[in-house]
């Protein structure tokens, strides 16, 4: 889709459709899992935890917070990342609104 249909659709379709496209990786969904069981790392501790290049990962940080999904402060020379609650509560909010539709449909 090109960048000018966007006006056509919602800012909140446009959001959730730009949060999924950053999702929409099984690396950056492994970060974001790494992240969810520590509550919080260093990058040098996700380059440990997954079978990438430190690079490869930095570009996929770089991804999610520019979604803003992580959120990440400088301490000295490293990075810390934690995820963005109130990014994951607008997709937790999306997905629970599907799930609640779907019970009262039938095929």
């Amino acid at each position: 889709m090109g960048i000018t249909k966007s006006e056509s659709f919602t800012e909140e379709q446009n959001e959730i459709a730009n949060l999924l496209k950053a999702l929409a990786n099984p690396a950056r969904v492994a970060i974001i899992q790494y992240l969810l069981k520590v509550d919080s790392c260093i990058c040098g501790d996700i380059v440990n935890e997954l079978p990438l290049a430190q690079p490869t990962i930095s570009q996929h940080l770089k991804e999610l917070k520019n979604a803003n999904i992580i959120q990440g402060t400088i301490e000295g020379k490293s990075i810390c990342y934690c995820i963005n609650p109130e990014t994951m509560s607008k997709i937790e909010s999306y997905f629970g609104g599907i799930s609640l539709k779907l019970k009262n449909k039938c095929c």
